[in-house]
Order: C-alpha cells, then structure tokens, then sequence
C-alpha cells in the first residue's frame, strides 16, 4: 500500500502537471486547500479531466457529479478516497 505522504505527493504532481497549471508547483498545494476556485482557476473541465485522471493513475470511479464535488474539494478528500478504493 502507498503511504499517504507518497500518495499526497503524488497527487500534487498529477494535478500540477495533468491540469497544466504553469504557474504552481505541487508542493505549493496546501492538503486541505479548495482546488476549485480562484487561487487555481480550476473549472468542471478541469474536474472531468481529474476525475479520468484519478481512474487511469488509481484505478478509482467517481460515478457521478455530486459525489465528485465531495470528492474533489482537495488533497486530502482525495486521497481519502483513493485509499479507500484501494483498501476495497
């Protein structure tokens, strides 16, 4: 199993380099912090290409819209959720 700093880390740097965020750097991503909002400028685009992201990095489902946005609010809620599909 990963460890969750790894897989913080490792989040940071797929979100940094999938969304093509130029101007960040993955460790200036706070765990707890929004990802969607003004200090990103991540839009719904953004979080489908994330949620297909998640799947092909992880192997987890988001299956639909409402359960994304509790998912996808920030590292943290990720990774939470990675780990528990993987633990599944």
């Amino acid at each position: 199993m990963i460890s969750s700093m790894t897989l913080k880390d490792q989040l940071k740097k797929l979100i940094v380099e999938d969304l093509n965020l130029e101007h960040v750097l993955p460790e200036e991503i706070g765990d707890d912090e929004p990802l969607f909002g003004d200090r990103f400028g991540l839009d719904s685009i953004d979080a489908v290409e994330l949620v297909f992201q998640l799947k092909k990095h992880f192997g987890v489902i988001i299956k639909n819209q409402g359960e994304g946005r509790s998912i996808l609010q920030n590292v943290n809620t990720i990774c939470a959720f990675i780990e528990k599909g993987q633990a599944a």
